[in-house]
């Protein structure tokens, strides 16, 4: 058997998520689906993780298996994006690898993206692709407030009810907040995150930049590890997974 790595880019709007529901198409179905066409086999694809629904992924990273070595995979990579494009979904590119990779147990570090559009006035060319806030967002509270998510923690206050997770402790490596006029991008950086964690975390950092919690609610809210007196979490739509680090 001979390994590959897949790199895929997507709009996640119209999918249940990356994995393969009972009801409802994935990316992994769709992609699943095309490459067994293509290589005239059975074809499993193995995710870095999953993304929920209506989350994009600039480079979601995959790998599968075929018993013949592929002879020319840029023919391979053009005939896939001829079926998946109109589907939003692109292979941006395939790699041979050896039998110790693993898409999801190999990677070192994960790295999510969310953007904001701080202005009165929605993007009409962004729609569905970030997260449109009204109310100006005090941005050095938000930088304040992401500090205190740096570093190993219990993040039992950020995890969704319906976590698989063993534990709830991770640590976060970086988070990068950026601004340019009126989008505001937050980047995290860790190993692995719990089911809903970035999501959560950047609607509790919204609450912080609306000064509806001060830094030390803020603070005292993580510490407190109760899922019910966090802010909601910010939607599916700004969230993107950026890459994944082996």
């Amino acid at each position: 058997m001979h390994r590959y790595q897949i790199l895929i880019e997507y709009v996640g709007t119209s999918f249940v998520g990356w994995q393969i529901q009972k009801k409802g198409n994935s990316i992994q179905k769709v992609v699943q689906i095309t490459l067994s066409k293509l290589l005239k086999q059975k074809i499993l694809l193995y995710g870095s993780g999953r993304t929920d629904s209506g989350v994009h992924a600039l480079e979601q990273s995959a790998h599968f298996d075929v018993k013949n070595k592929i002879q020319n995979i840029d023919k391979i990579i053009k005939s896939l994006n001829y079926f998946l494009n109109n589907k939003m979904i692109s292979i941006i590119d395939i790699k041979r690898k050896n039998n110790n990779f693993h898409a999801r147990y190999s990677a070192k570090e994960r790295i999510y993206l969310y953007i904001i559009r701080n202005r009165v006035s929605p993007s009409i060319l962004n729609k569905d692709r970030e997260w449109h806030i009204r109310k100006k967002l005090d941005l050095n509270l938000i930088k304040k407030g992401s500090k205190k998510l740096i570093g190993k923690h219990d993040f039992s206050t950020f995890r969704s009810s319906n976590c698989s997770a063993k534990s709830p402790v991770r640590t976060i490596n970086e988070i990068i907040i950026r601004k340019s006029k009126d989008q505001i991008k937050i980047k995290f950086k860790s190993k692995s995150f719990l089911k809903n964690q970035v999501r959560s975390m950047v609607g509790c950092l919204k609450y912080l930049g609306e000064k509806k919690w001060n830094p030390k609610k803020f603070a005292k809210i993580i510490k407190m590890k109760d899922r019910k007196k966090v802010a909601p979490p910010a939607p599916a739509h700004g969230l993107y997974l950026e890459k994944i680090i082996y």
